[in-house]
């Protein structure tokens, strides 16, 4: 299926803390620009990438990415 979305909140984890994509992929062993890849859907993590971008967090899994879109804060 080519319709396979993973959506997730990277940025607004990102945001919250201060972190650069930069930051971020160094920390996680990736090119920034995979990170902005994640960011915008165009690409589905692996299993251990997301694993490693949610313990980063210190957050479950299933906060950062979901199958279906999350939900807006305040809503």
């Amino acid at each position: 299926m080519s319709n396979e979305v993973v959506y997730n909140r990277i940025p607004m984890l990102r945001a919250e803390r201060g972190i650069s994509r930069k930051d971020l992929a160094t920390a996680l062993g990736v090119h920034y620009q995979t990170v902005g890849y994640l960011e915008r859907a165009e690409y589905s993590p692996s299993l251990f990438l997301a694993l490693k971008i949610a313990e980063y967090f210190e957050v479950p899994v299933e906060v950062v990415f979901s199958l279906h879109p999350f939900a807006r804060l305040g809503s």
